[in-house]
């Protein structure tokens, strides 16, 4: 009795795994140990594979397709020098063997020598019976060297070989929206789908360049023309929520995102989106639940956690802000945009010391926003922190020189510090920067604006004949 292929292979993989447990040794012919070695690669299972293949190499010595899974398992732990070596060796005996050229070629992308890659894979085109594989690696290769029209050139061969190959038609688009050709894209989805009118595929991008062109009734009917094609394309359905809502139909969003919940396990886009949603239907109950279902679906979702804090801030609930925000801390505690709430939050709330902290750490993460600066200085001279608000503002004029909002506060700081010849030389900076900014003075330093010597200098700027 013949057996079945899926079942033959079942067969091998449990004898060599009971062979495994058993430390016996089983013969096994040379394309069961293929079958065995890309079973494990397909599952991720590298240290079973190499032992498959060197298992194979010991009992079928001479197997050139074996050896090309060990090149494989060199180039994995990044051995390259070996596995160019090997090929080399496998190269004199078989000069036509496609996986040859792609595996040096596979070398050569991985030392960033793409169009050395490319000549390699050009000859491995000339040998394979498989071209659309072949053409997607070349396409990647242009994609390396930021080429896309090439890379979509031969993304567009792979897809004539195969009209179900839908990463090379992701690669394709993708190609286009990076040369922002998003007309093209179009033309090109439309001719696609004349010979493929139930793509839903190609109406969702088609639907995706329409977005990005704000054509939204246009971009609606082709989520439409998706979802007629596939009913449970959980894209298309999310794309569509996404144009209702910039149409400001948001009951029709949250229907388009709620059929999503029960194709699959939630997804915590579409909770955030939905919760969004209720929000701007003025139903903040609904909007809160939501956002409480997005963060217990994907706590690492920063997005989920800002909404919920932005809606207590803008609340004026500053102390429920608080809770929220230091629980996202507590998960994410590199995550910038948390640590300039928290640092506003407890600005609000007077907890100046915190407020410091918060924008101290906003500042070390990179976030090096103008307002970033000056917050954090208003903070460190309500502590009372006068040269550490002089240093911060020093920093600050690093990326924003010749700013009069940092150098008013420099000249107040400096006739804190009782360093006169440096505060006026800041406050005439300020006034030649932009005047306007004076008021700074008054609002932060009253006590220096009520100076007679202070508001010499400031009449004298306004009218310079006095």
């Amino acid at each position: 009795m013949q057996i079945p292929p899926n079942e033959h292979n079942n067969f091998s993989l449990s004898r060599f795994e009971s062979m495994l447990k058993t430390n016996s040794v089983l013969f096994f012919d040379s394309e069961e140990f293929e079958d065995i070695i890309q079973h494990y690669l397909e599952n991720g299972k590298i240290a079973l594979a190499k032992k498959a293949t060197k298992l194979g190499l010991e009992q079928h010595p001479t197997s050139t397709n074996l050896k090309l899974f060990q090149v494989e398992m060199y180039i994995f732990e990044n051995k390259l020098d070996i596995a160019d070596q090997l090929l080399d060796e496998l190269h004199v005996l078989e000069q036509s063997n496609e996986e040859i050229y792609i595996q040096k070629a596979n070398i050569l992308s991985r030392r960033d020598k793409h169009k050395d890659a490319i000549r390699l894979l050009e000859q491995a085109l000339e040998v394979t019976n498989d071209e659309s594989d072949v053409l997607s690696l070349i396409g990647m290769e242009y994609l390396f060297l930021e080429d896309f029209e090439n890379a979509k050139y031969f993304f567009m061969k792979c897809l004539e070989e195969d009209e179900e190959d839908y990463s090379a038609l992701y690669n394709i688009i993708y190609c286009f929206e990076y040369l922002e050709q998003h007309e093209a894209a179009i033309d090109y989805l439309n001719d696609f789908l004349n010979k493929n009118p139930y793509c839903e595929v190609a109406w969702h991008q088609v639907g995706k360049q329409y977005y990005f062109l704000k054509d939204y009734k246009k971009a609606l009917a082709a989520f439409d023309f998706a979802i007629i094609s596939d009913d449970r394309f959980i894209g298309a359905y999310l794309e569509k929520g996404k144009v209702l809502e910039k149409l400001k139909q948001y009951k029709e969003a949250i229907e388009s995102y709620s059929i999503t919940l029960g194709l699959d396990d939630p997804t915590s886009f579409a909770l955030l989106r939905i919760g969004k949603c209720y929000e701007k239907l003025g139903d903040p109950e609904l909007a809160l639940q939501f956002y409480s279902k997005c963060v217990e679906e994907d706590a690492l979702l920063d997005k989920g956690w800002i909404a919920i804090t932005d809606y207590y801030i803008k609340n004026k609930n500053y102390k429920k802000a608080l809770y929220y925000i230091d629980k996202a801390l507590n998960i994410d505690s590199e995550n910038v945009l948390y640590w300039k709430r928290y640092a506003k939050i407890n600005t609000r709330l007077k907890l100046y010391e915190e407020a410091e902290h918060g924008f101290r750490r906003t500042l070390e993460l990179g976030n090096y926003e103008l307002e970033t600066w000056l917050m954090r200085c208003d903070i460190l001279i309500q502590l009372g922190e006068y040269e550490a608000a002089v240093k911060n503002l020093f920093q600050a004029s690093e990326f924003y020189p010749e700013n009069a909002e940092i150098e008013f506060r420099l000249a107040g700081l400096y006739y804190f510090l009782t360093e006169d010849r440096k505060a006026e030389f800041h406050l005439k900076n300020g006034l030649k920067f932009d005047p306007e900014f004076s008021m700074i003075i008054e609002e932060l330093f009253p006590t220096v604006y009520l100076r007679n010597s202070v508001k010499e200098i400031i009449k004298k700027h306004k009218n310079p004949s006095v």
